[in-house]
Parts: structure tokens; sequence; C-alpha cells
């Protein structure tokens, strides 16, 4: 047990700390050009894009946070109606198919270039893992656990908050951890479009300027936000679904 939890802890740092030597092997032996790809000895610029990834986070957490408290609503209502899973579930699919980047101009026009589009944008793309999530395990209760809750006399608000939400919760980290990676692509295409702020806009400004040392900084930067906020929904699961991991 002890060494799986070491395994766990030090072989993902490992195995980075050995792609970032291998990236930067590689381009010192076959003496890349920066312009093309620069080592990450040159990436390593983050007093530049400091600013902006608080940005770019603020911006993914405020989407983020919006998505859960609209997913979670719309998924119990969606898994425990099926008139409401009939009626909506079309839309959404067919919603859920529009690449949200076609929607960016869009939400320029009606609020302007700022942190309001980039906002919208990472709660529409990531919202709808959440409410199939929910929906899924609200529909994949046991009917024997709804009779035997309603044969000892509760209602069904009782047998939604007892049995329901218990169900739902290691369906709904599940669709956590796939929203919040959803939420920065959201958010660092809509500050590439139409934003004078955030990671995206200064990847989209420092590549006007070739200057791409800056343009794989900020993909890094995404990349370690998005592992940070993944790791601490998989802390918090772990503490609230302990009863759901086998093994």
């Amino acid at each position: 047990m002890a060494d799986w939890m070491l395994n766990r802890r030090v072989l993902p740092w490992l195995v980075t700390l050995g792609a970032f030597l291998m990236w930067e092997g590689v381009v010192r032996t076959f003496q890349i050009k920066t312009f093309i790809l620069p080592a990450p000895s040159l990436v390593a610029q983050w007093e530049p894009i400091l600013q902006h990834s608080l940005q770019t986070l603020m911006t993914t957490l405020v989407g983020l946070a919006l998505a859960i408290g609209f997913g979670v609503l719309l998924g119990l209502a969606v898994g425990a109606s099926e008139k409401i899973y009939a009626g909506l579930y079309p839309l959404m699919v067919a919603f859920n198919s529009i690449p949200k980047v076609a929607l960016v101009p869009i939400l320029v026009i009606w609020f302007g270039i700022g942190t309001v589009p980039a906002i919208l944008t990472a709660f529409l793309i990531s919202f709808f893992p959440i409410v199939v999530n929910i929906a899924t395990g609200l529909a994949t209760v046991e009917p024997e656990l709804n009779d035997l809750m309603r044969s000892l006399g509760a209602n069904r608000l009782t047998v939604l908050r007892k049995v329901g939400l218990p169900r739902t919760l290691p369906y709904f980290f599940a669709a956590l951890k796939v929203a919040v990676t959803l939420a920065f692509v959201g958010s660092v295409i809509s500050e590439t479009v139409a934003a004078n702020a955030g990671v995206g806009y200064m990847m989209m400004v420092a590549g006007s300027r070739f200057e791409v040392p800056l343009v794989f900084a900020g993909l890094v930067v995404v990349g370690a936000m998005g592992i940070v906020l993944y790791q601490a929904f998989e802390w918090l699961e772990r503490r609230l679904t302990f009863w759901a991991v086998r093994g």
C-alpha cells in the first residue's frame, strides 16, 4: 500500500520531468529554431503571464461554477422526470453539437469584448457533461431501492435526498473532472477571439509578434492550472465518495 501511494505521488512528477528533459534534449540536439519549437528553458517566462493567467483562472472558475449550478439542477430534473428528459434531451444534444467558438461572435455582439464572453463560453462548453452524468446517476438507481424507501414511508423528495443524490456523487465528480478541462478550453478560445486580457489574448498577441516561447509558456500555464484543479477535485472526490471506490 505504501509503495502504491509513493508511486502515485512521485511517478507523475518523474514522467513530467522526463518529458521536459526529452523536449529540451531534442531541441538542442537537432538545433531546432526557436520560432518553430522553443526549448523548455526558454519557455519559463512566468512574470509576463502572471496577470493573464490569473484572468483566465478567474473566468474559468466563474464559468465552471455557473456550469455546476445549472448542470446539477438541470441534471436532477432530467434524471427525475421522463417527460423533462423526453422534452429537453434532444435540444441539449443539438446545442452541445454546435462548436462553441461559433457562439463567441454572438456573445460579443450581446455583451461586448471582455470577460463576460469568456465566462459564458466556459459555462456553455462545460455544463453538458455535468447534466448528462447527474441524469445518468439518477436514472440508474435500482428500482428496488426506490420501492424499499417508499415502503418505509419516504416521499419522493426523501428518496431523492437519501438515495438519488448519494448515487449521483461518483457520476458528478467524474463529470466535474471533465468539465474543468473543458472550461479552460472555453475561456482560452474566447480570449483568443474577443478579449483584452487572459492567456488566450496573450498567446494571440505573442503569436502575431512571433514570440513563440511566450506562446508555449501560455500553453504550459493553462495545462498546469488544469492539473491543479483536476487534482483538487480528485482529492475532494476521494473524501466524499470513498464508499464507491473498490480496490
